[in-house]
């Protein structure tokens, strides 16, 4: 009888836990949407610029989203997006009229394209870390 409640108790265990485990993705940045709107440029990887005028410094955020979403690469788009929006965000407070460099991270995969952004998706959520440097360019 023990030998049969430890069993069913393994085997519920597992039950639950299959489907659990995280995918990293890669996914493209064009579906993403806009990448200058809210007033502050956003320029992933190594996407051409102008001139930086002056440096105000790195910044970095992570972002963990719920996923509400049936498709993986929603939920990754939606959470680059609120992503971004940390960006933004901390540009206005330190008067960047731009964040450059942009790389995308998920864990120890990390992606510095212009094209694609890494991210970690599960059955139950969505995450990624963002970092960039703060800059001022030049107007055009």
């Amino acid at each position: 009888m023990k030998k049969r409640f430890v069993l069913g108790a393994l085997a519920v265990v597992v039950l639950t836990q299959t489907g659990c485990a995280t995918d990293v993705k890669s996914v493209p940045l064009a579906a993403a949407g806009g990448q200058s709107r809210g007033g502050v440029q956003i320029y992933f990887g190594q996407q051409s610029h102008p001139a930086v005028k002056s440096q105000l410094g790195d910044v970095s955020y992570s972002v963990r989203i719920a996923r509400k979403v049936a498709n993986p690469d929603d939920a990754c788009h939606e959470a680059l997006a609120q992503a971004v929006q940390k960006l933004r965000a901390a540009a206005h407070e330190r008067n960047a009229n731009a964040v450059i460099d942009v790389s995308t991270r998920f864990h120890s995969t990390e992606s510095n394209s212009s094209t694609d952004f890494t991210c970690g998706v599960s059955p139950s959520a969505a995450a990624i870390a963002v970092s960039g440097q703060l800059v001022v360019l030049e107007a055009n």
